[in-house]
């Protein structure tokens, strides 16, 4: 079956361009104005990935993004005219996966098109009865259907948050550091300034620590990285 694509830009000639892109590659797109009119489609259809621009009346990226992750989990690309690091930090902290800066190279974003849906729909195959449960403490990581507990009450995770805390799990009490993190969920080089992960794991914390200030389970190990 066809991936179905959501595309939210004002510009009517970028979603107009996305779009050619994307069914010429066998998908199907659904285009958006803004992010009321987002969230209205999304209400009304199943899409498999949205890409969302920041820079947006009625609605900006930013906030369609959060209200979007309130109730589903699918993978948010963001696009900006602007390419500072906060825009970036900002758009990945409010739940995108994926940040890419305008103006872009169409095949590029196709590439990240391609690699957020292959390890969706990987991640979301509940044809394999085989389920994997990491418990520690409190925190249960189903690997299988990608759930996260704590004391019996399900939390939601972005795609890249839950793969985060998935490989952190995985290695229980061994220290991974930054760049190995962020290679090993992005399938990127590392650049030293990037503050992608840090972002990442601020949002998880807030998410399954009772105080995200004293966190009991992802350990910062200072000038080192992250451990649970």
């Amino acid at each position: 079956m066809a991936s179905k694509i959501l595309i939210v830009d004002d510009d009517k000639e970028i979603r107009n361009l996305i779009s050619i892109y994307l069914e010429n590659e066998g998908m199907q797109t659904q285009k958006a104005e803004e992010g009321i009119e987002a969230l209205n489609l999304l209400e009304s259809n199943d899409f498999d990935l949205v890409i969302l621009d920041i820079m947006m009346p009625k609605m900006d990226g930013i906030e369609a993004c959060m209200k979007i992750r309130e109730e589903r989990n699918m993978p948010i690309i963001m696009l900006s005219a602007k390419s500072e690091d906060m825009d970036k930090i900002q758009g990945l902290a409010s739940g995108a996966d994926d940040y890419l800066s305008k103006p872009f190279n169409p095949l590029e974003l196709i590439a990240r098109v391609k690699s957020q849906l292959r390890r969706y729909k990987k991640y979301n195959n509940d044809t394999d009865i085989n389920v994997t449960v990491i418990e520690i403490g409190d925190l249960r990581v189903n690997t299988d259907t990608r759930q996260v507990w704590i004391r019996e009450k399900e939390i939601r995770l972005t795609p890249k948050e839950f793969d985060i805390l998935e490989l952190l799990a995985r290695n229980k009490g061994i220290v991974l550091n930054v760049a190995k993190i962020y290679e090993a969920v992005w399938k990127e080089n590392f650049f030293k300034s990037d503050n992608t992960v840090m972002v990442h794991i601020t949002k998880i914390r807030d998410k399954i620590e009772e105080d995200p200030k004293h966190p009991i389970y992802i350990k910062t190990v200072w000038g080192v990285g992250y451990k649970i």
